[in-house]
């Protein structure tokens, strides 16, 4: 399990915005992921997407790694975010653009 979570770590240290997510940015594998990719492809935002069905060990270690039950996962300059509902909220309210700006986040989109 420790090569998972280097794993993890290392994605999550070495991209800005990195989602891990049931399937792929182009191809979202369930309603959930599929939202948090629409919500950061509307504000322009680069992000890495991470399919966590391609291995059972990720899909497992992400959730250790988070201490967080649920996928997708939204982490931004090395921080978790949040899951799917939390995404959601502060996109809404405009806190997520907010957040990406403020850890020096380019969004593009943003109304």
């Amino acid at each position: 399990m420790s090569d998972i979570n280097t794993y993890i770590k290392s994605e999550v240290d070495e991209n800005d915005v990195v989602v891990f997510m049931k399937g792929t940015p182009q191809f979202p594998q369930c309603g959930f992921s599929g939202q948090v990719v629409q919500i950061l492809d509307y504000l322009g935002v680069d992000y890495k997407g991470i399919n966590v069905l391609a291995d059972g060990d990720l899909r497992q270690g992400i959730k250790d790694y988070s201490n967080w039950p649920t996928i997708p996962q939204l982490y931004v300059k090395g921080e978790f975010v949040g899951g799917c509902d939390i995404v959601r909220e502060m996109f809404q309210a405009g806190e997520l653009q907010e957040h990406l700006s403020s850890k020096g986040v380019a969004v593009r989109g943003a109304a």
